[in-house]
């Protein structure tokens, strides 16, 4: 039985004044696993909408496989449906297979061999078995309760109605019933959002084992690594949406391999044009026919001249046309990858407190600190170079462990830091004084004009063009966030605590992030579920455990010695 293919042809979709859409091709075989990447705002879950039927373009066409499934944000149920109901739906398609090769087969029996329509009745037997077969729903009812349990599911009971789930839940219920219903197309759209590591990873094996297309739109790079075939960059380029061969891993050594032959077709660029400048500047002045000769010229001038300045001025005429035409088609400056500008106050030295002994080199001193019912630790200290990363389930004290660092939050125990310290906090949660001011003029106002000036706003590349004069209020808080981490990048503190910085970031800005934050200044401490994150973080890193009544982290337990730089080492609780 061939499966179709989804094929979207020149595709276009405005939405208010801005084309989101412009002019996307695309096809994708069964077997394909493509993810769609880019910028918020690029037209990832837009794109996804038209390719399911949600949306219709403004022109262009696309041809679907029919059933094709779409992860919607919400249920397509009522609030009073019950998950059993969920399920029926899920597996309706399943059971309607077998009920009707039961029947198919009661009528063949029932047929005589020399009817002249058991063969149409065998042809249509044999294309409901493949079907099925595709389906695998003979497995169905089996393969809905692995899928419930690997999702995290498992424990509710079937007859719990939708409204009394969370939203969590609810989102992973709606990811669940596609996988159980398997249909010949499944396009997702930030699948593995309220996925732990375990349902993330079995998501994983789900999708790859589909034999349909997959189109996913995902900032999750570690699920793009793992899934991915193919992927589609439709962040804005010259000849439009590239799409590259392979995963995440793949994608990222054709990505560097471009800068490189970028910078260095710049940089080479660069040498011509100065080349040019100099020939068509100093070699015209040598040669100007009003120039005094030097004594040395003026001998045999007469007799060979002409001739000789002649061929110079020529020169510099083509000098001078090249000149022009590198000019007028100049290869732009790759754009700067995002880095943390520090200042001087950064960099300046901290001092210990009055009558407190901190150690040499440490920031912030932790001492049996405990915030009842959210976190207990016993000894962690921040140096003033180290990089640690938080790690934990949901509900094990990250972000509680930050605040409390951050001085934001009264902890039982000891808390020492040094005098004059400066913090800053990229909360999970960002809201800014004064809603009503533009992300331009509050970037100034929070920087000073002067610091904003030097380096403004729409140099960092974490805030789109039209987005800097809108109100404050009106961004998403996904662009708050970026704005927070804006004013961070411009004036890093000494002592940076960040809060599951790399959500509403494209895996591109993630990238770059993680790369800024090791050679940044200062003392970092990232708290993060990332799992691509975290499988390639090189310092200290310490997991916060399951927390119960009893339970108190053991003093410098919690941070193993890694493969890192010796100068904050966590033998004794330290990073």
């Amino acid at each position: 039985m061939s499966r179709p293919a989804l094929t979207a042809t020149d595709l276009v979709r405005t939405l208010g004044t801005r084309r989101v859409v412009d002019g996307i091709t695309l096809t994708a075989s069964p077997g394909h696993r493509i993810g769609l990447i880019g910028e918020n705002g690029a037209g990832k879950t837009t794109l996804l909408r038209l390719l399911a039927g949600i949306d219709e373009p403004d022109s262009g066409t696309v041809t679907r496989p029919p059933g094709t499934g779409f992860l919607h944000q919400e249920l397509p149920f009522d609030a009073a449906s019950t998950i059993t109901e969920v399920l029926d739906d899920a597996l309706r398609e399943a059971r309607e297979d077998l009920a009707e090769l039961e029947r198919l087969a009661d009528l063949i029996a029932l047929t005589p061999q020399d009817s002249p329509g058991l063969a149409e009745l065998l042809d249509t037997y044999g294309r409901r078995l493949e079907q099925a077969e595709e389906r695998e729903s003979w497995d169905a009812d089996r393969h809905a309760a692995a899928v419930l349990d690997g999702l995290g599911l498992g424990a509710l009971a079937h007859g719990r109605r939708l409204d009394s789930l969370s939203g969590g839940q609810r989102g992973r219920l709606a990811l669940a019933a596609l996988l159980v219903r398997r249909p010949p197309a499944l396009l997702l759209d930030e699948p593995t959002n309220h996925l732990d590591d375990h349902a993330a990873a079995f998501l994983e094996e789900q999708v790859r084992a589909l034999p349909g297309v997959v189109v996913i739109a995902s900032h999750d790079r570690a699920f793009l690594d793992a899934v991915c075939t193919d992927l589609i960059d439709l962040d804005p380029a010259a000849d439009g949406p590239v799409r590259y061969g392979g995963n995440y891993t793949a994608y990222l050594a054709r990505k560097h391999a471009e800068r490189e032959r970028w910078e260095r077709r710049y940089a080479e660029e660069q040498e011509e044009l100065a080349a040019l400048r100099h020939a068509t500047e100093v070699t015209a002045h040598r040669v100007a026919p009003d120039r005094e000769r030097r004594d040395n010229e003026k001998m045999g001038y007469g007799h060979r001249g002409g001739r000789v300045q002649n061929q110079v001025s020529r020169r510099v005429r083509n000098a001078a046309r090249r000149l022009e035409t590198l000019r007028r088609e100049q290869v732009p400056q790759p754009p700067r990858p995002l880095r943390f500008h520090p200042t001087a106050l950064t960099t300046a030295t901290v001092t210990a407190p009055v009558g407190e002994d901190l150690p040499d080199g440490v920031f912030v001193s932790l001492r049996d600190v405990r915030v009842p019912g959210r976190l207990s630790l016993g000894h962690l200290d921040i140096t003033a170079s180290g990089r640690l990363l938080v790690t934990g389930d949901n509900g094990t004290g990250k972000s509680t462990l930050l605040s409390v660092l951050a001085g934001q939050l009264t902890a039982l125990g000891t808390v020492q830091r040094r005098a004059g310290l400066t913090v800053g906090l990229l909360a999970q949660d960002t809201a800014f004084a004064r809603p009503e001011q533009t992300a331009r003029a509050t970037y100034a106002q929070v920087l000073g004009f002067d610091r904003a000036q030097a380096l403004p706003l729409d140099s960092l590349g974490l805030l789109h063009t039209t987005d800097l004069d809108k109100p404050v209020g009106h961004l998403s808080a996904g662009q708050r966030r970026r704005l927070a981490l804006a004013l961070l990048v411009a004036r890093p503190p000494q002592l940076l605590l960040l809060d599951e910085p790399t959500n509403h970031l494209s895996p591109r800005l993630c990238d770059e992030l993680e790369a800024a934050l090791g050679t940044g200044p200062g003392a970092v401490v990232v708290a993060s579920h990332d799992r691509w994150l975290r499988a390639r973080w090189q310092n200290h890193e310490l997991r916060l455990p399951d927390r119960s009544p009893v339970h108190r982290a053991p003093v410098g337990a919690e941070c193993p010695e890694p493969p890192g730089p010796a100068d904050s080492t966590t033998a004794e609780g330290r990073a």
